[in-house]
């Protein structure tokens, strides 16, 4: 377990690994592969930037996550972990070893539901519907577009294709049909399992790939009712169906991670960059923290230093002011997964000291926030720190909320939100500029003491930082008590709050 910082009051914080805020407001996403569950190996990724955990369903068991999850929570209880689910995708079947193929070659594909083994003569698809909705002159993509065929028959039961990209085919490699709905079931059973099996192992984020609308939400959201679970759900947009309906979408889930590498197959690769943008921007307006994956310095999968163009699209990210980026093969497989991390998180604090071009997004038309008096104290801090020398913006949440919108005006002073659970402090983990901190154990007259938050914070802040008495501190918080919500703002210097 991680070491504890206690307080004369008696207040018992869990220690920030790597110090107020990580010495960064972009936070960042690492997988873990079982085998690499081990605490001194997730304790170096801690502390050289990671924030948040990430566990692919796809290619790790039961047993195998709950290995990651138990050494994660061995090196910081903090660490949120986010859960990838499979989700509503098509894939080739198992071969008994890699088929090649070349440019002109015709197979006949199939449907089948018993995982028949695909061959030289046909490529089995593992849903048989799938078929429905391809028409001749479609386009199959396998492998993120390693291999392509053309429609060129259509049958009762099957397609005839033609390969005008050629290579070998490997087992359930994904298949990508752009610009074809195909109706699929929002979950495979391996799904409800995993998902099943996060409420009982303290995940805290299910990033559910393919979503297409609400109702792939729906389906995720009636398991974690249905067991009361606090689990949220993260959208993975990887079509032009989840782009084509990113609104309702948005109003249902808690984030969105913009998985480049389907959606890079589904559209032309010179629009992902404007997409990219378009859906951070909407997440900012919509107060959701929104994640860039996939690639982002994958040539350090086998190589101690990335690309120019990596780092490019990195910094691109976090530009656009993104709460979150991403690590995959990197960290999962990858033979650099330390130096990894610890790039990104030297790219980001570069980026991050060019204020110039890094403002505090005030004046952005966010959904609702003129009817919401949280996301109108948010702001008025916000702008209340670019006109006054304020240190750091302090905050209390019950459900996180507060601190999410606090993150969501991009400010560049720290906040730290003050948490009264450890589900609350775990999902706070992931938004932008925000350092959330856990007081146990907590008092019973906890709600009643409105300024009680306050003296957590400014301990926490003297412990991990700088805090002199004459520093300016804004701070959100309820009247009424935390429990109601936040009613007022306010700017204090540090002297005269202790005082108090």
């Amino acid at each position: 377990m991680s070491s504890k910082n206690v307080t004369p009051e008696g207040a018992c914080f869990s220690e920030e690994k790597h110090g107020l805020g990580g010495g960064k407001k972009t936070k960042i996403v690492a997988t873990l592969a079982d085998f690499r569950a081990d605490e001194t190996f997730i304790r170096g990724l801690y502390e050289a930037g990671m924030d948040v955990v990430r566990i692919n369903s796809a290619h790790t068991t039961e047993e195998g996550a709950a290995k990651i999850v138990e050494a994660v929570r061995r090196v910081d209880a903090g660490i949120p972990v986010m859960l990838d689910t499979k989700g509503p995708e098509i894939r080739v079947t198992a071969v008994d070893e890699p088929i090649p193929f070349a440019v002109g070659d015709r197979v006949r594909v199939r449907g089948t539901a018993d995982g028949t083994t695909s061959t030289r003569e046909i490529i089995y698809l593992n849903s048989p519907s799938a078929l429905d909705a391809i028409e001749e002159g479609h386009r199959l993509l396998i492998a993120d577009g390693e291999l392509e065929l053309t429609v060129v028959e259509k049958a009762d039961n099957e397609l005839v294709a033609e390969f005008t990209v050629g290579g070998n085919m490997k087992s359930r490699k994904s298949v990508n049909v752009p610009g074809v709905r195909i109706e699929l079931p929002s979950l495979t059973e391996k799904d409800r399992r995993f998902i099943e099996w996060a409420v009982n192992n303290d995940v805290d984020f299910i990033a559910h790939s393919f979503v297409r609308d609400a109702r792939d939400l729906h389906a995720v959201q009636e398991i974690l009712d249905r067991h009361k679970s606090p689990i949220k759900i993260i959208s993975k947009i990887e079509n032009q169906q989840g782009l084509d309906n990113l609104d309702e979408i948005l109003e249902h889930s808690y984030g969105i991670m913009v998985a480049r590498g389907d959606l890079g197959v589904e559209l032309p690769a010179e629009q992902i960059p404007v997409v990219q943008r378009r859906i951070v921007e909407r997440c900012i307006a919509a107060k959701r923290p929104v994640i860039i994956a996939t690639q982002m310095l994958y040539s350090m999968t086998h190589a101690p230093r990335p690309t120019r163009a990596e780092v490019g699209d990195v910094a691109n990210a976090i530009y656009q002011r993104a709460d979150a980026v991403m690590l995959s093969d990197e960290t999962a497989v990858g033979e650099y997964p330390q130096e990894a991390v610890a790039t990104m998180t030297r790219i980001a604090r570069e980026i991050e000291r060019d204020e110039e071009r890094l403002p505090p997004i005030t004046d952005l038309n966010m959904i609702s926030v003129n009817h919401e008096i949280t996301a109108q104290l948010s702001r008025s801090a916000m702008r209340a720190s670019l006109n006054l020398p304020v240190k750091y913006v302090v905050a209390d949440t019950v459900s996180g909320r507060t601190g999410r919108y606090l993150a969501a005006f991009r400010g560049r002073r720290p906040v730290v939100a003050v948490c009264y659970s450890i589900h609350a402090q775990r999902i706070l983990a992931l938004s932008y500029g925000v350092t959330p901190i856990l007081r146990n154990p907590l008092p019973q007259d906890r709600y009643q003491d409105q300024y009680r938050f306050v003296a957590d914070a400014i301990d926490y802040i003297e412990t991990n930082g700088k805090l002199a008495d004459k520093d300016l501190i804004a701070i959100i918080g309820g009247s009424f008590g935390s429990q109601y919500g936040a009613s007022y703002m306010e700017l204090s210097e540090v002297q005269r709050l202790k005082e108090r």
